[in-house]
């Protein structure tokens, strides 16, 4: 069925005469009487009474049986065009739709909420969630569309994947206070092989980073314990369990209440680690999206 000659017989039904639906259309009066005999001769259908029983021209618009159904079918379809006309502007204009977020821990707990705070206040009908795992977790949410964009903190080497840098995040390595290796002017690399060292799991941005460190200064931890929170950890450390390498944001306060020591490292004082943008690559940014990172740029 052509939706084209639908629509014009659909105007002429409602605007009740040829020459106001031409008008209506911006189009000859010839070109509408045209287009609905040709919507007839598709269908095989009369739709107008033309003339009546005593043969002479019926006036006005008069549909036959056939017609009057045509009519219903088409009035539902383009009522359901118009429909998706103000969901698309809606959506469009961010009344309405849907935003997510993936975010590695450290991101979702500490640098993300400045941002999509005054995001949700802007856009009180959108619909947003932020979705948390680690950095592999974070990933194939991505790469399986189950989020619109992901913000991790370990590399990413994936063709599928566009990474962006976001930002750069200082370290601290931490002891507990009573910990002799946190008095040291400057650690030696005996004296970090000695300790225990608390990590996240596999696939974390934060493990990544110290398995890094270990690698470039030859450190070969005596004891390693693996647990699956940055705040954990900093708590562990407290409690004594063993030394970390964590996101200086989750470790301040603690630093300032003197219930860690930050452990020096000398000329690796200035320790810092990547945060990443990821997108699926040539996947088109949604509005919603769109304006989310146009929030990064303010």
């Amino acid at each position: 069925m052509n939706l084209h000659l639908l629509r014009v017989f659909l105007t002429v039904v409602e605007q009740q005469g040829f020459s106001r639906a031409a008008d209506s259309l911006f189009v000859s009066q010839s070109a509408v009487s045209k287009a609905v005999r040709e919507l007839e001769l598709q269908l095989d259908l009369p739709l107008i009474e033309r003339t009546g029983s005593d043969g002479k021209a019926v006036r006005g618009i008069q549909l036959t049986d056939h017609g009057r159904a045509v009519f219903e079918h088409a009035r539902a379809i383009f009522a359901l065009e118009r429909i998706a006309v103000e969901d698309v502007r809606d959506r469009v204009e961010l009344r309405q739709g849907r935003l997510r977020i993936g975010a590695s821990t450290t991101i979702a707990a500490y640098w993300l909420p400045q941002q999509l705070g005054p995001f949700v206040r802007r856009h009180p009908t959108l619909a947003t969630e932020l979705v948390v795992g680690n950095t592999e977790q974070i990933r194939h949410a991505v790469i399986d569309c189950a989020v619109d964009v992901g913000y991790v903190e370990g590399s990413v080497d994936d063709p599928r994947i566009e990474a962006t840098l976001w930002r750069s995040e200082p370290l601290r390595l931490i002891a507990a206070t009573d910990n002799p290796v946190g008095a040291k002017r400057r650690a030696s690399i005996a004296e970090l092989s000695r300790q225990t060292w608390l990590l996240r799991e596999h696939g974390s941005g934060t493990r990544q980073v110290a398995q890094s460190l270990f690698a470039a200064r030859g450190i070969e931890p005596a004891r390693v314990i693996e647990i699956g929170s940055n705040e954990a950890i900093a708590r562990a450390v407290v409690a004594g369990a063993g030394i970390a390498l964590l996101p200086a944001t989750v470790v301040a306060d603690l630093i300032t209440m003197q219930r860690v020591r930050a452990v020096a490292l000398g000329d690796d004082e200035g320790l810092t680690r990547p945060l990443y943008r990821l997108e699926l690559r040539n996947r088109p940014r949604a509005p919603a999206l769109q304006a989310f990172l146009l929030d990064e740029e303010i």
